[in-house]
């Protein structure tokens, strides 16, 4: 069986490292991993989403339309965005710091002020929490990506796969013990 998850955030916020070790450590169980990446001006604030799709075989990298079983989202407006993508009773694990893409800054967008409750009235659950917040708390908001991840770790049941071995062979020496405690803050979050 196939499963779908979406991350989906704006640029500079981590959004393809999170995708690239969920993909590692998914292959490192045997599991076959199609991944693709879409970057819409991410290197100024602009919208960055990964589709990622895991099972026994997987024949495409994109997620259908109402199919996603998780949306990680770094970003309330980009989840909103995206939210057609999520099944019927579908988990959103969303990080509540707002951070205006660039439609946003631009003027060409509006940001809507209810989007927490857009998003719940169509996910069949919602983690919902200031992730930004909880990477201050460790000394380095840099990782709230990695708190993120940990929280789909939990949700997705992949607590065995081991998480310490692959943020080591794929996280530059100096921010490998920031970033294995914001795995585990992430897991203990849900």
């Amino acid at each position: 069986m196939t499963k779908n998850i979406l991350l989906t955030g704006i640029g500079g916020q981590g959004t393809i490292t999170a995708s690239k070790l969920l993909t590692i450590g998914l292959m490192s169980e045997g599991y076959d991993v199609k991944m693709s990446e879409v970057h819409g001006m991410s290197q100024r604030e602009g919208q960055v989403l990964t589709h990622l799709r895991y099972g026994d075989k997987v024949y495409s990298p994109v997620v259908p339309q109402g199919e996603a079983d998780i949306i990680m989202g770094f970003e309330e407006l980009e989840v909103l965005r995206n939210i057609d993508y999520l099944r019927e009773d579908g988990v959103v694990v969303l990080n509540t710091a707002r951070f205006n893409p660039i439609g946003v800054l631009s003027g060409k967008d509006k940001y809507p002020e209810n989007t927490k409750e857009l998003i719940e009235a169509r996910a069949g659950k919602v983690y919902a929490f200031d992730a930004s917040e909880e990477a201050k708390k460790l000394g380095n908001q840099k990782v709230m990506n990695i708190i993120l991840l940990g929280t789909i770790i939990k949700k997705m049941n992949l607590e065995e796969i081991d998480w310490d071995k692959i943020i080591e062979e794929n996280v530059k020496e100096k921010f490998i013990e920031i970033n294995k405690k914001a795995l585990r803050v992430g897991i203990e979050l849900v």
